[in-house]
């Protein structure tokens, strides 16, 4: 099992969580939109657990980034049949308010974040669009691109705090289905060595309908180091035109 080979943390997952507080009468999926049918029940379940957590803290006046109805959001608004694209980030915006379920995205009226920013330079540089007055990206959402998180949640104030909740036995293992059950080509879009230690080991050249394009992350700490130039946007869509699939319209 695939899961098992990369995410060898998904028992620790289930068993850290089965005691008296945590232990919940929840059911195997909360809203994912198709993905539940493709997935192991163990780590879905896992999955709700960690959202009913989220869902526990807010009522004990702790801020969750984002909203307790985004947490899946990716999932729901990219159901497994629609995907064309898998862009990977680390974990929400930790200002309240900002993140919206969508790696990279924000809310619209709230402050384009710089590696956002950074993104829709080289979006302008690649394919020729202007550079989005929003940085909502909720469109490429609902056109097939998959925008995962490799954390679902984050206290406000504090980035990475959720890290050891191990979200990440359960988004790579989102990641591993688009790798090894989808059928349709898909395009992987790894940004930085966090996004880049789930294709570790990947044999691609098994897998003809699914390409991986990486660069360096576009946080200016490391925008400057080969992501400005890699052309990702328009990479992807020559990947899926030469196999039948119809582009990703990048236009926001």
């Amino acid at each position: 099992m695939q899961t098992v080979r990369r995410f060898g943390r998904t028992e620790i997952l289930i068993m850290k969580f089965k005691n008296k507080e945590t232990d919940i009468n929840c059911p195997t999926s909360i809203l994912y939109s198709g993905w539940d049918d493709l997935m192991d029940k163990s780590i879905a379940r896992a999955g709700n657990i960690l959202y009913l957590k989220a869902e526990r803290l807010r009522e004990s006046g702790v801020t969750i980034c984002p909203e307790q109805g985004q947490i899946f959001r990716a999932l729901n608004l990219t159901p497994p049949d629609k995907v064309k694209v898998c862009i990977i980030g680390q974990d929400p915006y930790h200002t309240p308010g900002a993140a919206n379920g969508l790696a990279f995205s924000v809310n619209p009226g709230h402050r384009i974040q710089p590696s956002l920013r950074n993104i829709f330079k080289e979006l302008q540089s690649d394919i020729g669009c202007d550079i989005p007055e929003s940085g909502d990206l909720t469109p490429w959402a609902k056109r097939g691109v998959l925008l995962l998180n490799t954390s679902l949640t984050v206290t406000a104030g504090e980035p990475n705090s959720h890290k050891d909740w191990k979200w990440e036995a359960f988004t790579g293992h989102i990641f591993d289905i688009c790798l090894f059950k989808l059928p349709q080509p898909v395009v992987f879009i790894l940004w930085g060595k966090n996004a880049q230690e789930l294709a570790e080991n990947v044999p691609w050249q098994c897998y003809p309908n699914k390409e991986v394009i990486m660069s360096p992350h576009p946080s200016p700490m490391s925008a400057r180091r080969g992501f400005f130039g890699s052309r990702p946007f328009s990479g992807a869509n020559e990947f899926l035109t030469a196999h039948g699939v119809e582009p990703v319209d990048w236009k926001l």
